[in-house]
């Protein structure tokens, strides 16, 4: 069965740093662009990072652009979510999801906590 299994969420100071990894199961991982979604209270999903299949091209939403990195590992099935210079409206639930090149398949983590708070 498919699985995105999300860790490294938690509470960090403003300022502070935080590293999200979610590890794919179930899937052919190197299939599938991965993303980055989060949700704040009151506010829609928003996209903040995305990657190719390969890792050769990424986006960001303005946001978190020079503050956060995308990557990925195709061996270990795995997408990172590298966050610096982090701020409290950066607190959210993040969120790992999978897309096919087509379009048709589309798979989601379960959501971790990032809070950035003093």
């Amino acid at each position: 069965q498919v699985q995105l299994v999300e860790s490294g969420g938690g509470l960090v100071q403003p300022a502070g740093s935080l590293r999200l990894s979610c590890a794919a199961s179930g899937f052919t991982f190197s299939d599938y662009a991965m993303n980055w979604y989060r949700q704040a209270p009151g506010k829609e999903r928003e996209l903040v990072a995305a990657i190719t299949t390969a890792g050769r091209s990424t986006n960001y939403a303005d946001s978190v652009k020079g503050r956060f990195t995308i990557s990925r590992d195709n061996a270990k099935n795995t997408v990172y979510l590298q966050m610096n210079s982090l701020k409290p409206e950066d607190t959210a639930v993040y969120y790992c999801n999978a897309r096919g090149s087509d379009g048709r398949v589309e798979y989601w983590g379960q959501g971790t906590q990032v809070t950035v708070s003093s």
